[in-house]
């Protein structure tokens, strides 16, 4: 009797679990235990690591300055016990960090110190008076098995004159402190991946110098041992800020000048941002372009949207969050504040990281009154919607083939409430039109962006609100050249 009453009070219990309310997820929205999509990052999110947690940021990106490392002699070595706790936390949150190697000490140059290039780079990688090739080497065993991507150095585009120089080699040294990196690491890690510097494009542009990949590719394929070498870099690196629609030209352009040499490495959009000029608790009141801290929201979703439309692998904001004790005046990019405090371009980003996961295949349509790009997720497709002029633009959507249902949210992530058919079958979308009253704005961001989720039929019941992506093992990345548009692409200035 005893064993019969526990069996029934057992299924009586079962019958109670499963008549619980069971929490559903509208479409697009993410379990609270999935783990970051690794393409879109926020850089030096190591500042506030808890809130890159919450928001699923995929990677970071930490300096490494080799004269903090080996400040006063090539026999030093002082890893910073900072620099490892900001990687092991990142790694723990499923965060990649990647690592940007740079700073010459004053010991190991005949130049000026941090910006200089070190002796010895015409030496053998073993030689000892290589003092660049000793510094990655280091580098590398140190954080084996934990890191596996090196950017070297930055912005080498910017020449000693324009403004902010942080190398002041020549392109020669630079092509020879990449392929050392990349023989360095065939050696200690064979996993890891070399990055060239992130390239602003627009100081070449703005000097009448030819693009710096431009003429770095053309300097290697002289070199006879590089075409059997991918030449010697498996990544290309953009910063682009303030324009979403400079994103979608300038990684097409930097495309086109590595398929010219028969290349295919990936481009990441590194840095990516707007810093706004209107916020009262850090004002910036002369700036380069006058964009509020609504239109950093709709930049910072039209940018990755952007990028993955024309094929980047990974895509980062810079930057998460300001250092404290910044000048007055100063142009403060930071999604959170010096007192991390968080500006609303936070929420785009969560918007990002939420209704972009996972995303398989992109494609996009680009007119002159507006762009559409769609994201197809698996179980999921995201369409991203902005008006790129001051006129708002009416459309009329078909609904994705299967689709069960269709959420609408604006460029803050807040849900607008479901979308239904109207009766000719199409979904009914104003979209608003760009701010372009202030001075030296000319619609540089588009109007406030939508993102329309769809949900797919046909999915297994336990899978139902997941990303296919996420399910797996991961996205795989998007590669090479973008998508043919099913409108073709107007012609817009920079």
């Amino acid at each position: 009797m005893k064993n019969l009453l526990r069996t029934c009070f057992a299924a009586l219990l079962a019958a109670l679990l499963l008549c619980q309310p069971v929490a559903v997820l509208a479409a697009g929205e993410l379990p609270p235990d999935s783990k970051p999509d690794v393409r879109f990052g926020a850089v030096e999110a190591w500042m506030e690591p808890a809130a890159a947690a919450a928001l699923r940021v995929g990677w970071d990106r930490l300096l490494i300055d080799w004269y903090k490392y080996q400040p006063e002699a090539p026999e030093e070595w002082v890893p910073s016990a900072d620099d490892d706790a900001r990687v092991n936390t990142a790694l723990a949150a499923g965060r990649e960090m990647v690592l940007l190697l740079r700073g010459t000490p004053a010991w190991a140059t005949d130049g000026a110190a941090r910006a200089s290039p070190p002796r010895g780079l015409h030496l053998p990688v073993a030689a000892n008076s290589n003092l660049w090739a000793n510094f990655v080497h280091r580098v590398m065993k140190h954080y084996k098995g934990r890191v596996s991507r090196y950017i070297i150095w930055n912005e080498p585009d910017i020449a000693v004159g324009d403004g902010g120089a942080q190398f002041n080699g020549s392109i020669e040294q630079y092509y020879r402190m990449v392929k050392i990196a990349w023989l360095v690491a065939r050696e200690v890690d064979p996993q890891a991946k070399i990055h060239l510097a992130g390239l602003t494009y627009w100081h070449d542009a703005v000097n009448g110098r030819t693009p710096f990949l431009e003429r770095y590719l053309a300097l290697v394929a002289r070199d006879s041992s590089a075409r059997a070498n991918n030449f010697y870099f498996d990544a290309a690196t953009l910063h682009i800020y303030f324009r979403p629609q400079s994103v979608f030209d300038l990684i097409a352009l930097h495309r086109k000048f590595l398929h010219q040499y028969g290349l295919a490495q990936p481009i990441w959009l590194n840095e990516t941002n707007a810093a706004p000029f209107d916020d009262a608790l850090l004002p910036w009141p002369n700036p380069f372009v006058y964009v509020t801290m609504e239109q950093q929201g709709a930049f910072v979703i039209q940018a990755f949207a952007l990028a993955l439309a024309a094929g980047a692998e990974r895509a980062a904001v810079y930057k998460f969050a300001e250092v404290s004790g910044s000048l007055p005046g100063f142009d403060y990019y930071g999604l959170y504040r010096t007192d991390m405090t968080a500006r609303p371009a936070v929420e785009s980003l969560r918007a990002v990281t939420t209704h972009f996961a996972g995303v398989l295949t992109t494609s996009y349509v680009m007119r002159a009154s507006h762009y559409i790009v769609r994201l197809d997720r698996g179980g999921l497709v995201t369409r991203v919607l902005w008006a790129r002029g001051a006129q708002p633009v009416r459309l009329h959507l078909l609904p994705t083939a299967g689709a069960a249902a269709a959420v609408l949210y604006d460029q803050f992530g807040r849900r607008r409430g479901q979308l239904l058919a109207d009766r000719d079958g199409t979904y009914k979308l104003a979209l608003p039109g760009a701010d372009c009253s202030r001075p030296r704005t000319d619609c540089v961001v588009g109007g406030a962006p939508f993102l329309l989720v769809e949900e797919m039929r046909r999915m297994p019941a336990a899978q139902h609100s997941l990303p296919h992506a996420l399910r797996g093992a991961g996205a795989a990345p998007l590669r090479g050249q973008p998508p043919a548009s099913r409108q073709p692409a107007a012609r817009a200035a920079h």
